[in-house]
């Protein structure tokens, strides 16, 4: 059926068949040049490709010797990260520090009773205070949930409220503090104030607060004393073996929530400048013996002589070593001790419970006796108070958190901020304070070696995948692709297409030599001897196998750098300067970064990557001969277009013209037909 010729509807001589035959022939020319121009944008990918491993080389070449470098980095390591941590800077210095937490910083969070979901807030003007601030605004009247919204917003990040079902059925009213620190209390005044009351928050304190003065007129100093005691400034300073009273007029007596508080600081000094030696008594004063003279002749008396006894030296004074200098009276006439004091050259305070102290008794008058022989001691700030008690003579009832300071020891010295995050103690450290501990806390800082080590990973990673990327394209073997065993089939397929691509390219072959110089030549370090190669942290070419023959292994020559990470881990602990040193380091003392491994690695890879590199230039050629060849398939697309069409012309014209004769033939054929058939009927 093929073969059946229909007119105006199939070629009589297959004429498209001949044409399509016909321009593949002419097509070749194309056909080469687009096989061309796909391999030169090909070549451009991979080049680019290895432009890109270059910079990821470069990059984390630089990190290791730049201003930025992770050497300089420092962390906090916390003997426990529950009670004390931190976060250092790079201005921050290596040290370790003991750190005793006595209490965190707080701030006030109050509760309220439990209220009936009816209950509603009265319309008002509410005034609300934390510290030095002031939150005022007017409340039309609503529910607990529309009060604490309208509170929220007008908060300020200072103060927020929540309603909380404590019991089912019903809901309390809690408003805290957002801001810490034992001057920042919650405070309650207007309409605000009624409301803590009627609500439960707040109830009358005690105003049962007494801070005790140190004047020197109301002290009570034994004769054998006044030398030994001195007030001034509301401090009392109480010399070895001083003894003082300090009256309570009028006497306090314990309540719940009571403390006793104050500061003390110490002055130690030699035992041996309180036990000099006595020097020998001088013995009695004899008069000269005296002589006689006569007729020109002297002579002298003998020497009175008075037998003196031995001296048996004085025994030096006791010395005497007692913490427990404070003690209570009370109006009983008993007396307790106050626990015992430690030595600190600064202020530290120290805070007991009024009911732990007295079991009840009130207290007529406070006694420092100093039976030390070698240590003074000064006290301020005693004061008997409620920290619980707020300004306008409120005290919480339900209090959930009190306003505190956080009180924190350093290497003995106490000190105290209004919250948690302490960035003034140890220059370029914050310090965080989490929980109050009994036992003292290490804080060290530290090089950051985690970072570091994950730099030179990233350096080691970076270099053998520019490496395999460069072996794959110059060296046209198969194994090369089959060593990388962690790529997948996809990727070990992509880079068979490029195997040997630039296999006669001399810029590679040579860059590929430089960086295993780079990686294995010696540079200069503090410690030379003991450590001026890469192998020496545990990174080389065979470092797990190091001293072990395991014969000729091909793959162990193509470049490629392993880690030992105990090695690696271990160089870091020990030779952590000379590491740096080992990456970059300042050879001449100029402040610039002259020699090193990732300074070399950084120094070869620059002239391709750079602006205007070798890279660039690679591309910049291909993108020309790309140019060019479009050109050229611009001009054979145009000429084949016109071949195509002029083929068809022409077989169309020959179509036609067979059509013509074959109508024409036709045409005879009935002629003479009908000529015939005239004849025979004649």
């Amino acid at each position: 059926m093929s073969d059946i010729y229909v007119p105006g509807v199939k070629s009589r001589f297959n004429t498209e068949k001949l044409v399509e035959d016909l321009m593949k022939v002419e097509r070749v020319p194309l056909d080469r040049v687009n096989r061309d121009l796909e391999h030169l944008k090909s070549q451009k990918t991979w080049w680019q490709d290895v432009g890109r491993h270059m910079t990821s080389l470069r990059d984390s070449a630089r990190l290791l010797f730049s201003f930025q470098n992770p050497f300089n980095d420092r962390v906090i390591n916390s003997q426990d990260d529950a009670i004390i941590s931190g976060t250092a800077t790079r201005e921050a210095i290596e040290q370790e520090r003991t750190f005793k937490v006595k209490q965190v910083a707080q701030a006030d969070r109050f509760l309220s009773a439990p209220l009936d979901d009816s209950f509603k807030v009265d319309r008002g003007d509410y005034t609300f205070t934390v510290g030095k601030e002031t939150i005022s605004f007017n409340f039309r009247g609503g529910t607990l949930r529309e009060f604490t919204e309208t509170l929220n917003r007008r908060g300020r990040n200072t103060i927020q409220a929540n309603v909380i079902a404590v019991e089912r059925g019903s809901r309390s009213l809690l408003i805290e503090s957002l801001i810490t620190g034992e001057e920042n209390r919650l405070g309650f005044s207007a309409d605000a104030e009624k409301l803590a009351r009627e609500t439960g928050i707040m109830a009358e304190g005690t105003d049962s607060s007494r801070n005790i003065p140190l004047e020197e007129s109301a002290l009570r100093i034994p004769a054998d004393s006044t030398q030994l005691v001195q007030a001034a400034d509301d401090v009392l300073w109480v010399g070895a073996g001083g003894n003082v009273t300090i009256p309570v007029n009028p006497g306090v007596s314990s309540s719940p929530g009571l403390l006793f508080t104050f500061e003390a600081s110490t002055e130690v000094f030699s035992a041996d400048d309180t036990a000099a030696p006595m020097p020998p008594p001088p013995g009695p004063d004899i008069p000269a013996a005296g002589s006689v003279t006569y007729g020109g002749i002297t002579i002298e008396n003998d020497d009175t002589s008075v037998p003196i006894p031995p001296r048996n030296a004085p025994q030096p004074p006791k010395l005497v070593d007692d913490m427990g200098l404070i003690s209570l009276s009370f109006t009983d006439g008993s007396s307790a001790k106050l626990p015992m004091l430690h030595d600190s050259a600064s202020f530290d305070t120290y805070q007991y419970p009024m009911q732990d102290l007295t079991g009840g008794k009130t207290i007529a008058s406070i006694t420092v006796n100093n039976h030390n022989t070698h240590r003074d001691v000064s006290i301020r700030n005693i004061l008997i108070h409620d920290p619980q008690d707020t300004e306008g003579g409120l005290k919480p009832k339900n209090p959930v958190s009190t306003a505190q300071d956080a009180v924190v020891s350093m290497d003995g010295i106490e000190v105290k901020r209004p919250n948690n995050n302490i960035d003034d103690l140890i220059p370029g450290v914050t310090v965080t304070v989490k929980a109050p501990s009994e036992r003292p806390v290490k804080l060290g800082v530290e090089p950051d070696r985690d970072s570091i080590k994950e730099s030179i990973i990233a350096l080691v990673g970076n270099y053998n995948r520019l490496m395999a990327e460069v072996n794959v394209l110059t060296r046209n073997d198969d194994r090369i692709v089959q060593d990388l065993t962690y790529l997948s089939e996809e990727e070990q397929a992509s880079l068979r297409e490029r195997l040997g691509a630039f296999a006669g390219d001399s810029t590679l072959t040579s860059f590929r030599n430089g960086l295993q110089q780079a990686v294995s030549s010696p540079y200069r370090t503090s410690v030379e001897r003991e450590l001026s190669l890469l192998a020496q942290i545990g990174i080389g070419t065979d470092v797990r196998r190091s001293g072990v023959s395991t014969g000729y292994d091909p793959s162990r020559l193509r470049g490629y750098l392993e880690i030992d990470e105990k090695a690696l881990d271990t160089a870091l602990t020990k030779n952590l300067t000379a590491i740096n040193q080992l990456f970059g380091y300042d050879t001449d003392g100029d402040m610039l970064v002259d020699s090193g491994i990732a300074f070399n690695l950084d120094r070869l890879a620059r002239p391709y990557v750079e602006t205007g590199g070798i890279i660039t230039l690679k591309t910049g050629t291909i993108d020309s001969k790309v140019a060019q060849d479009n050109r050229r398939i611009e001009t054979l697309e145009r000429q084949l277009a016109s071949k195509e069409t002029t083929l068809k012309n022409q077989y169309a014209q020959m179509e036609g013209a067979y059509s013509r004769m074959d109508s024409m033939a036709t045409s005879l054929d009935n002629f003479s037909q009908q000529a015939n058939n005239n004849n025979n009927g004649r």
